[in-house]
């Protein structure tokens, strides 16, 4: 890069800082078009994302495939996932996979994880387990959260590996750690029942509500039965039905008839109020997300 070129990336990059993104792609525009590939990728990633111009996936795929073509894993990534959704360039899922790991190979976490779940899911390359565990491992490593739980999962279920709850728990743990709430709810999921951890409610309601706190329907549900059946808390009826009608609002399919089967427990006042609970705890929800 030369040093115009340099003095004009400092001002791009200062632009895109402040929010000035009208300004950052005057400045990256001639350095893309020079065939800068740093340039390119930052120039499509603002018609990606429709800042500072209106959106447009055909010019982002365009300058994409031209960082990609350059050997940029980060565009290389980014190219797959505008050929898996159909965004500027017509769906191919294969041509997606092929993008995923070109990215992949060269390392890069984010890639790594969507070619894992290519061949978990047998989308654009036949299915295969022990590839998509070999995949969500590499990007594990890396600290890639995704792959943190997903790999967790694969532990958990025996596919791909052999089933190994130890292992499971502490790929929950890692990913629970970053703030996941499907590793906070599964990691919950451990503690409670003492697989692969010692078992300890007190810790799963503690995973369960940071998981809730995110709005995870399954954590939501799981507090609502820690609270009927007084596991490491005091049995509170009105906390459990407050729980359970957070998590039917989410889309919790078990939760419907844990309320069916409390009311027959629960008076009209422990109803009503368990109801205003369930509304403060909404808005803190909401609040936080």
């Amino acid at each position: 890069m030369g040093k115009d070129s340099e003095q004009a990336g400092i001002r791009a990059d200062d632009a895109y800082e402040r929010g000035d993104y009208e300004a950052a792609l005057a400045e990256l525009r001639p350095l893309a078009e020079a065939g800068e590939e740093w340039a390119q990728y930052n120039l499509a990633t603002l018609y990606d994302y429709g800042r500072g111009v209106k959106q447009n996936h055909e010019e982002a795929m365009r300058w994409y495939r031209a960082a990609a073509d350059q050997g940029d894993a980060m565009a290389q990534n980014n190219v797959g996932t505008l050929y898996e959704a159909g965004d500027g360039v017509e769906r191919d899922h294969e041509e997606a996979a092929r993008w995923y790991r070109r990215a992949a190979e060269q390392g890069y976490d984010t890639a790594q994880f969507n070619l894992a779940l290519m061949y978990d899911n047998g989308t654009g390359v036949a299915g295969d387990p022990v590839e998509a565990a070999g995949w969500y491992r590499l990007a594990a490593e890396q600290g890639h959260r995704g792959a943190q739980y997903n790999f967790g999962q694969i532990y958990d279920e025996g596919q791909g590996v052999a089933q190994d709850h130890v292992e499971a728990a502490k790929w929950y743990r890692l990913a629970a750690d970053q703030g996941d709430p499907d590793a906070q709810c599964s990691l919950g999921v451990k503690l409670h029942e003492g697989l692969g951890v010692a078992q300890d409610d007190g810790e799963a309601m503690r995973w369960y509500r940071l998981a809730a706190e995110q709005g995870h329907g399954g954590a939501l549900y799981n507090l609502g039965i820690i609270y009927e059946r007084g596991q490491g808390v005091e049995r509170d009826l009105v906390q459990a039905r407050a729980w359970n009608l957070l998590a039917v609002k989410v889309g919790n399919e078990n939760a419907a008839g844990q309320l069916e089967g409390l009311a027959g427990e629960m008076s009209f006042e422990q109803i009503a109020e368990a109801e205003r609970l369930a509304e403060e705890l909404r808005a803190k929800i909401d609040a936080a997300n």
